[in-house]
């Protein structure tokens, strides 16, 4: 297997610089998403949070053996116990030293420091505990991104036993505190080498299929596994963590009088002896244990699919037969996961340190598990499909304008999944089920259940959606076509077999060669490539043609001059003739004329490009001020300006570099014969431009980037002129095209807002530029759009990794807007 490390990332990987406010903790889906909040403080100051903010009852401890001293590590244990030191109690509270945590875009580790017990006869070094969870991304194996599952390993390094106590509530499993829950304990061996695991099972008495209470599922069954080396209990939170506080061990007994979550607050716990006295040597001994979250759902969704509608099963039933059989694997695949994962953040840190500074490394590792954790792997390895929550805003389905900012982060990590995301709107539009001419907005107006909207009422933003989905279409067609492995948008897309699958009843992207390379099973096969990659695109775009260019044909109707309606940043209210808006809506008839020329289509390349070429002309001469200084926020509100965000899939989709060198490098054109089909004498809408370079003139990238860093605030770039607060998902579009030094001092503007902020739920995309940086009124959180956030990495490796090369320009502009600046002083 080809790993793509730098031995140097892989020991720096979490040597984390920016401070946010909250971190993950274990976040694999809409559902298992746990998170830390107060992350500034020590992990036990506050309970561990649902991403609503929501408190979890989770929480881990350590006791030293003969010392009589218990150390809360995480979550609020030390509310069950006696905080005075009275004798009595057999025990005292005292808190270890923390050495604070670190992160990348797996793991999230904190370290701490255990005294020595009085007693001890040895050096009197503490015991360094380590808490290290993992949720691994791995852009190798679909397969294992699929498990809803993450790890939580304890590793303990010294020279005294410690005892280390972990249990969790029912809150995992529900949002009602009064809910009636039951669980098991089971226990069973692995294989013939002996090993054994435990797991407790809890679910709600009575589920509710399907169904939320303040956003957690109120179905499915959390398995909480150990080695079967350690101890158990299940019981009254307010007897067993004074028990074990006292004996530092449990009783393997299992209270089974089933309760509501809060009556007699039932919790279940594991509770392992490190012994690390054993050793005779000088060097201190290590130990580590391992425990796993996961909960198991099936269905995962219901969807109104081409056959109607359907309950949607997990995808990773596809290769295992039972929630036993898929969590055993996942608890013996650890190592594999670890190492998959590793090779992803260490691969990531250093492309994001190319592409921005160590900030930029925090800041989207940071963002990953955030962007998965919204998302379910369903469908079959025939037909694989991503299903998306819009978190925090209003829980929409597979929202269109929630995909798109979210995209720069499945372009660099795995396009395929991108693919699986826009897989259930294409089928569920095709089957006739959306009576609009647009694209919809969602799949629903509530996850879990897409149930589509027959009547076509979803929220209106026709455009929006249109140029979204257009331009996201043809960045996925272009992550195909690549003829070497440094020139695929994704490092790990050349990786496997370059087989393709010409059935037309199987998704153009089927899992259904999942390999075994290196003694690893489960891995992807290649994404695209050479003549795979043009075969793929063809049998994707075919199957949809009329889609797209019905799609298309609306943009053409109505894009140009917009009428009154929502962006995507719908929380600033409905507005005519937004500039920015009918940049996305001409980009996307610009992207038709390219997806076009994937099935030969050569009238539609010619009449759409000639379009767009007329229709950018005039943009220009309506969006720009009259200065020329900035774009408009609308082509008729005179003195304000706009963040011209949707600039960025002009670079992305490398129109920026047609009239260029570079532009026959650009995997944008898969037939570069038909370059010259724009003709005049055949364009109704006008004469093209055939003597500039680029598509979007290269005047409105440097007024932009000028116009940016004056307007800048403490904490970033602001959306438009009506206000103060910002998107992150946008800064990090817009700020991607723009010259070096304003792009840094932007990126600079985000990482002091990590470090300050007084929000306290996961990333918020959306916050006040001065201030305390805190809300604007909506409470935006744990939302997937700040994918957006990976505008720099996706840009960097774009046509063919020519992308950046097209924007030169800007550091020529910048330079001799440095040079004028002096020579300007001098003559003073």
């Amino acid at each position: 297997m080809r790993w793509l490390v730098i031995a140097a990332a892989a020991g720096s990987a979490l040597a984390s610089t920016l401070t946010p406010p909250v971190l993950p903790l274990i976040v694999r889906n809409p559902y298992l998403s746990t998170w830390l909040g107060d992350a500034r403080l020590p992990p036990w100051h506050e309970w561990p949070m649902f991403w609503t903010g929501e408190r979890m009852g989770f929480s881990i401890m350590a006791a030293v053996p003969d010392s009589e001293q218990v150390y809360p590590l995480l979550g609020r244990a030390h509310d069950s116990l006696s905080l005075d030191h009275n004798q009595e109690h057999g025990y005292n509270v005292s808190f270890p030293t923390y050495l604070g945590s670190s992160f990348d875009a797996s793991t999230t580790n904190f370290s701490y420091l255990i005294p020595a017990p009085k007693s001890h006869t040895k050096a009197s070094s503490p015991v360094e505990l380590t808490l290290s969870f993992l949720s691994p991304i791995t852009p190798t194996s679909t397969l294992r991104q699929s498990i809803p599952a993450s790890y939580l390993t304890v590793h303990a390094k010294g020279s005294f036993s410690v005892n280390v106590y972990v249990d969790i509530n029912g809150q995992w499993v529900s949002g009602n505190r009064g809910s009636q829950i039951v669980w098991e304990l089971s226990q069973r061996q692995l294989g013939d080498n002996g090993e054994g695991l435990k797991t407790w099972k809890i679910r709600r008495e009575t589920e509710l299929l399907l169904s939320e209470e303040r956003d957690q599922a109120e179905w499915g069954t959390l398995y909480f596994t150990a080695p079967a080396d350690v101890r158990h209990e299940a019981g009254t939170s307010g007897l067993l963590r004074p028990r074990f506080a006292r004996t530092g061990t449990l009783q393997n007994e299992i209270d089974d009088d089933y309760r509501g979550i809060m009556d007699e607050e039932p919790v279940f716990a594991f509770a392992k002896t490190f012994h690390l006295n054993a050793s005779t040597s000088s060097t201190p001994a290590t130990d580590s244990v391992m425990f796993t979250f996961a909960l198991i759902q099936d269905p995962v969704v219901q969807f109104a699919s081409a056959r109607g509608l359907t309950f949607m099963r997990p995808l990773w039933l596809s290769w295992f037969s039972s929630a036993e059989a898929v969590l055993d694997f996942h608890y013996m695949d650890y190592k594999t996961a670890a190492d998959l994962a590793s090779n992803y953040s260490a691969q990531l840190a250093v492309d994001a340190y190319a592409s921005g500074s160590d900030d930029y490394v925090d800041i989207v590792a940071l963002t990953a598990r955030q962007v998965l954790g919204a998302t379910v792997f369903s469908g079959t390895p025939d037909d694989p499909i991503l299903f998306l929550k819009e978190i925090s805003s209003n829980g929409n389905f597979q929202t269109i304008d929630v995909i798109f900012p979210a995209f720069p982060f499945f372009l660099y990590t795995n396009p395929r999944w991108l693919a699986y995301l826009l897989e259930p709107l294409i089928e569920h539009t095709l089957s006739g089920q959306y009576p609009n001419k647009y694209a919809m907005h969602d799949l629903g107006a509530h996850f879990p259940n897409a149930t589509g909207h027959a009547d076509g009422r979803d929220e209106y933003m026709p455009l929006e959606e249109c140029g979204n989905i257009l331009i996201m279409g043809l960045a996925l067609v272009n992550s195909l076509k690549y003829d070497t492995d440094a020139a695929a948008g994704s490092v790990w897309s050349s990786l496997g077999s370059s087989s393709f699958d010409p059935n037309p009843a199987t998704s153009a992207f089927s899992l259904s060669t999942t390999e075994t390379r290196h003694g690893i099973f489960g891995l992807d096969d290649s994404w695209g490539g050479s003549a795979k990659g043009v075969k793929q695109a063809k049998k994707w775009v075919s199957k949809s043609y009329r889609l797209w260019k019905q799609w298309t044909n609306y943009l053409v109707d109505l894009t140009l001059e917009p009428e009154h309606q929502l962006s995507t940043d719908d929380f600033a209210g409905p507005l005519q003739l937004q500039t920015n808006l009918a940049l996305k809506g001409i980009l996307g008839i610009k992207a038709m004329s390219q997806i076009a020329e994937i099935v030969d289509n050569a009238e539609d390349v010619k009449y759409y490009r000639n379009i767009s070429e007329t229709y950018i002309k005039k943009w220009e001469e309506f969006g720009v001020s009259r200065d020329g200084s900035h774009a408009k926020l609308a082509y008729d509100w005179y003195g304000s300006w706009t963040t011209l965000y949707n600039l960025y899939a002009d670079t992305l989709l490398c129109f920026h570099l047609e009239g260029t060198s570079s532009s026959s490098s650009a995997p944008n054109a898969f037939h570069n014969s038909q370059k010259s089909l724009a003709s005049s004498d055949s364009n109704p809408h006008g004469p093209p431009r055939s003597d500039k370079t680029g598509f979007v003139p290269r005047s409105v990238y440097q007024m932009q980037s000028t116009w940016y860093d004056a307007v800048r605030q403490k904490y970033g770039l602001p959306l438009d002129s009506r206000h103060l607060y910002t998107k992150s998902d946008w800064e990090f579009f817009a700020a991607a095209v723009t010259s070096k030094d304003v792009r840094t001092e932007i990126l600079q503007s985000v990482a002091r807002w990590v470090n300050e902020t007084t929000t306290d739920r996961p990333f918020t995309d959306l916050y006040e530029t001065e201030g305390t940086g805190g809300w604007p009124g909506a409470h935006f959180m744990a939302r997937p759009v700040t994918g957006g956030h990976f505008a720099f990495l996706t840009l960097a490796k774009a046509c063919g990794g020519k992308a950046m090369d097209g924007l030169a320009f800007l550091e020529d502009d910048q330079n001799e807007k440095t040079e004028t600046t002096k020579n300007a002083k001098y003559e003073l």
